[in-house]
């Protein structure tokens, strides 16, 4: 073979070389990166079911615990021994041993005629003043006669003690009362401030002042045991 037939050859090589080298490389270059997708693909569906796995499956380091209510703790009653008192309550004792509305009826056994059931007047006046109730209303009975039929002085004029003063009661020197709480009121005031305050609490000692009779201790006396027995 001559040089010149070598040369041709040569050039028809490097012709056919020019045309199919280029060829070859594209594919080459699509295969290397069609491998290197799918590389990828698979490295983020990896990563993908990794995450999903982390997600799904709890942290060790912090396990997830269900929360739990505790029972309240049951409530036991205990039978007491001591009786339950269902009583109504004990009026408190308020004089001689006995409860206000006793002492308003022992009274008004003894109030008869206008003066008949003034007895819670008697005793609740009494009381606030200091004053005995037996000896108050003794001497009204003696004075006015209403343990059996009341004085004009109490059916005409409220007055329960024989006091004198004005208004006049029809012209005479004996006080007139608009009702009679205001005269059994007058009255007991007038045992407390003319008596009571000078330390004359008894029939006795009251007697000289009170009345002209040296028998109106006696009588008041008497009066105040039927009371006290009534």
């Amino acid at each position: 073979m001559n040089s010149n037939m070598k040369v041709v050859i040569v050039v028809v090589l490097g012709v056919i070389m020019s045309m199919v080298l280029p060829h070859f490389m594209k594919i080459d270059y699509e295969t290397n990166v069609q491998s290197q997708s799918q590389k990828q693909t698979q490295g983020n569906q990896e990563k993908t079911e990794t995450t999903e796995i982390a997600m799904a499956t709890p942290d060790e380091a912090h396990p997830v615990t269900e929360e739990t209510t505790e029972p309240e703790p049951e409530t036991i009653i205990v039978p007491s021994d001591e009786p339950v008192d269902t009583a109504t309550p004990v009026e408190p004792v308020v004089y001689d041993g006995l409860t206000m509305n006793e002492l308003v009826e022992k009274l008004n056994r003894s109030l008869k005629s206008t003066l008949s059931g003034t007895g819670e007047s008697f005793a609740k006046y009494c009381l606030e003043m200091g004053v005995d109730p037996y000896l108050a209303v003794a001497i009204v009975l003696h004075e006015t006669g209403c343990n059996y039929s009341c004085s004009t002085q109490v059916k005409k004029c409220n007055n329960v003690g024989g006091m004198k003063g004005s208004p006049s009661c029809n012209g005479t020197s004996y006080a007139k009362f608009n009702t009679l709480d205001d005269g059994i009121y007058s009255f007991v005031k007038n045992l407390k401030e003319n008596y009571y305050d000078y330390g004359l609490t008894t029939p006795e000692s009251m007697n000289k002042k009170y009345a002209a009779s040296t028998t109106w201790a006696t009588k008041v006396k008497h009066y105040i045991n039927k009371i006290k027995a009534a």
